[in-house]
């Protein structure tokens, strides 16, 4: 009955007021007619707060996500199916799921009667321009009785995560020689860190062809040994963004970090279908992915913000322990023409680097300190054979990533060491 009465809406209050006021007046004055007016009033909302609390609806909900990941500006279908578990109807349920403010505003339905034993499903649309993990639900239901006096609150525990990747464009094919390395059409192949040693031969497994058998090796240890004859190779890639928030103009979607982890996603996409083995480096250091997919890379780009992070130290000492990459691809903020060099430095002969330079200038309205601290950055990695992708403000990565075919002049290091 406690839960009944604080479940009283406005309207509930005021009748139940109004029914007391009524009362008082009718013993002041004397009358009846007003007296059983008063009772009737005060009755009415009582009432409705006892049969609404004492209501024990079972219902069960489940929840459905289609897709369960969609690009930013993409759209979700959430399905609700809620069943009558009990054999006894429903009465007015309004109902309300929780939806993070990105994806829109709350859904709320209303359902007038659920028979015993009915199901209904409920269906609404999600959208979000913002990337990001949000989580969907739990679902509250509100009884409430037929004349609006009370409104009780039930909410499940259930909730569902909808997953917004970077928008990914597809990009045309480049030939980018150095990728793999070691055989095949000229191109830089790597072999995987797990990968078999070629030269010691190994036991013979069942299908292995006879003719490897390796027989002064099976006369020395006792058994059958056969030739490693194929070496397991891994295509390698590093794939580095640069995240520090000062490095980056703008806000919301338009922006040029948002443009940055989009252009990153496109060519991760693009390179792991060509298949090309990826790990993600920020400035931050390396970035966990829990397989060589794009669906890996897509999830933690999803997530990914700004750093306050003033260097790209971190990120580089991350490529240099890496090691075995054959293709490294920047996408890189703002930077001082010393970053860029030392940034430059970890390519050499046997790598292709692709710098993919958000021209920031243009996200400033033509700042001219940072258009010419542009071009000095783009010729300090031209100097050093990296290949030079601009991308400016309102333009598509696909548009510019033909870019990425041309070569840079490869020079010594000022230094005197090798670029």
């Amino acid at each position: 009955m406690r839960a009944g009465l604080r479940a009283l809406t406005s309207r509930g209050r005021s009748f139940l007021a109004s029914g007391i006021a009524a009362l008082l007046m009718a013993l002041l004055l004397g009358e009846n007619d007003l007296f059983r007016i008063g009772v009737l009033i005060t009755a009415l909302p009582l009432l409705a707060a006892m049969v609404v609390a004492r209501t024990r609806y079972r219902l069960s909900c489940a929840r459905h996500l289609d897709p369960t990941r969609t690009e930013a500006g993409g759209e979700a279908t959430v399905t609700l199916r809620l069943e009558n578990v009990t054999r006894l109807p429903t009465g007015l349920l309004l109902i309300e799921d929780t939806v993070p403010y990105a994806l829109g505003v709350r859904p709320r339905f209303v359902l007038d009667r659920v028979e015993a034993r009915g199901v209904r499903e409920i269906d609404y649309r999600v959208r979000s321009d913002l990337r990001g993990r949000y989580t969907i639900g739990p679902l509250s239901i509100r009884i409430a009785d037929p004349f609006g006096l009370v409104e009780l609150t039930r909410s499940f525990t259930i909730s569902d995560t909808l997953v917004v990747t970077p928008q990914v464009v597809a990009l045309p094919h480049v030939r980018l020689s150095g990728e793999w390395a070691g055989g095949g059409e000229s191109r830089t192949r790597s072999v995987a860190a797990a990968g078999d040693d070629d030269v010691a031969p190994r036991e013979y497994r069942q299908g292995d062809d006879l003719r490897r058998v390796h027989w002064r090796s099976t006369a020395r240890h006792g058994e059958l040994m056969v030739r490693r004859e194929e070496q397991q190779w891994q295509s390698r890639g590093a794939l580095l963004l640069d995240t520090r928030r000062h490095a980056h103009r703008g806000e919301g979607p338009r922006s040029s970090f948002e443009v940055a982890v989009s252009a990153a996603a496109s060519i991760g996409v693009h390179l792991s279908r060509e298949g090309l083995g990826l790990r993600l480096v920020t400035d931050q250091g390396a970035a966990h992915l829990t397989d060589q997919g794009s669906q890996s890379l897509l999830d933690t780009l999803a997530v990914i913000r700004h750093s306050p992070a003033r260097s790209l130290e971190m990120g580089l000492s991350a490529l240099r322990q890496g090691g075995g990459d054959g293709l490294i691809v920047a996408v890189l903020g703002a930077m001082e023409p010393e970053e860029a060099r030392e940034l430059a430095r970890l390519r050499h002969s046997s790598i292709t680097g692709v710098a993919v330079l958000l021209d920031v200038s243009s996200w400033e309205g033509g700042d001219h300190t940072a258009a010419e601290n542009q071009q000095a950055v783009q010729t300090v990695f031209a100097g050093y054979g990296w290949r030079i992708v601009n991308l400016p403000a309102g333009v598509s990565i696909a548009s510019v990533w033909p870019d990425a075919a041309n070569r840079g002049r490869y020079v010594l290091d000022p230094t005197g060491g090798a670029a």
